[in-house]
């Protein structure tokens, strides 16, 4: 009884922290934290091993950090500390970034159902189960062979991360499905059919949810009962399955939804009526992170071309152009003055927000250590350590085992005081300072 008092003491105290306990910050997932970050690192604070590649992001509630691991651990750490304070375990990876609201905790299995903790002990208090869950597919995904098979995209990474407002969690499922479900009981309220896989994290703002699915449709909903509002079709690829699909969640800041898309664009269309304002393509790049939004700039990273953008949020234009040598999954954090991500290649970011100039930049000690020999001494990519291996869709997982080897960042930052937590494909959670 001790130890459960010690933690719910632990969850209400604040210390000065803005807690941010939902995927990239809050519910508009606008990406920007309250907390000044390190204007310069000092290192390593501590990390945390968590048995398995981490996928999904941390986030802060009162002194507790919380990180889902594709161990199918889901723990609770002292964030001063580093301690572990209890873990729950799934029997399947988690890459479902947690929301905390009150004193339970939220997430969305790999099994295929919504999971509720109590957020200072790790107790199981419900699950609801979807439909079953599966990753993107297709023949012919990505121009891989055999022609003929159905092929799982290795680079459906996350699964959604749930929202929770006004008494009701909303998430997304490889079933298809938008689930609201309610918050307390675990009782579905209303569930929405897309058109393909719904990944994506839902974005809930005035009472409208905006998600989008793997088949590049992209709906507001009523928060309330589930209705469509409205429909945006993006960008489709009937031949490869490649330049098709909302793997990126929504930001909605001032009445504008800003969304990457796998068709290589990043659009903004207007919140009440999905009219497209603009678009700004990225040379059959994917944009895979949610883009952080502040004082009219948008900033968010691109697959192959490996950049951080900063983009006018009013004309779409295009304001700064960062080279990070490696894929950027990892969805930007804004906080002080500057903009924090990661990068398959090892290495987190520190830019400044105005003018995209490095302030510093930390690597994971797989990165440094290089085993395969995958990078170059600038970090980027040595494609001879990338050559194929069997020709078809199997190269794909060999070149996430690549991407582990170096410790890859997919994960996103959470910042909390001048403390930014981050997860990386080490299996590390790490507090930089």
């Amino acid at each position: 009884m001790k130890r459960i008092a010690m933690l719910a003491v632990l969850l209400g105290c604040a210390s000065g922290a803005a807690a941010q306990p939902t995927f990239h910050g809050d519910n508009a997932r606008t990406g920007v934290y309250a907390g000044s970050g390190p204007a310069q690192l000092q290192g390593v604070k501590w990390s945390f091993d968590t048995g398995g590649p981490v996928l999904a992001s941390p986030v802060v509630a009162g002194d507790l950090v919380y990180i889902a691991s594709a161990s199918g651990a889901l723990l609770a750490i002292d964030r001063h500390s580093g301690r572990e304070l209890w873990k729950f375990v799934s029997r399947m990876p988690i890459a479902s970034t947690p929301a905390v609201e009150g004193d339970t905790l939220y997430f969305v299995s790999s099994a295929g159902s919504l999971v509720a903790l109590d957020a200072a002990t790790g107790q199981l208090r419900w699950i609801f189960a979807t439909e079953h869950e599966r990753h993107f597919e297709a023949r012919g995904l990505h121009g891989y062979g055999p022609a003929g098979q159905t092929i799982a995209d290795a680079w459906d990474v996350y699964t959604s991360s749930p929202a929770v407002a006004d008494g009701k969690v909303y998430f997304g499922s490889g079933d298809g499905n938008v689930y609201a479900v309610d918050a307390r009981s675990g009782v579905l309220q209303w569930k929405f059919p897309m058109r393909g896989v719904v990944h994506a994290s839902p974005t809930v703002v005035d009472g409208t949810v905006y998600v989008g699915s793997f088949a590049s449709d992209f709906h507001a909903l009523d928060a309330a009962t589930g209705q469509s509002k409205w429909i945006f079709q993006a960008g489709e690829d009937p031949a490869n399955h490649n330049q098709v699909g909302f793997q990126s969640s929504a930001a909605v800041v001032d009445g504008v939804v800003y969304v990457g898309c796998r068709d290589a664009h990043v659009y903004a269309l207007d919140a009440k009526t999905g009219r497209k304002r603009w678009d700004y393509p990225t040379s059959k790049s994917w944009v895979n992170g949610t883009p952080a939004v502040r004082n009219g700039i948008v900033y968010v990273g691109t697959s192959d071309t490996s950049r951080l953008m900063a983009i006018d949020a009013k004309s779409g234009r295009l304001r700064f152009n960062f080279d990070a040598k490696g894929f950027v999954f990892s969805s930007a954090a804004l906080a002080g003055g500057r903009v924090y991500f990661g990068s398959h290649n090892g290495r987190f970011y520190a830019l400044d927000a105005d003018d995209g100039r490095l302030a510093w930049t930390f690597q994971t000690e797989a990165s440094k250590q290089d085993p395969l020999k995958l990078l170059k001494p600038d970090g980027s990519f040595d494609r001879d350590g990338f050559a194929p291996v069997f020709r078809d869709f199997r190269d794909m997982y060999i070149d996430l085992f690549r991407f582990r080897s170096i410790g890859g960042i997919l994960s996103s930052p959470t910042v909390a005081d001048d403390v930014i937590y981050i997860g990386s494909l080490d299996g590390n959670l790490y507090a930089l300072h």
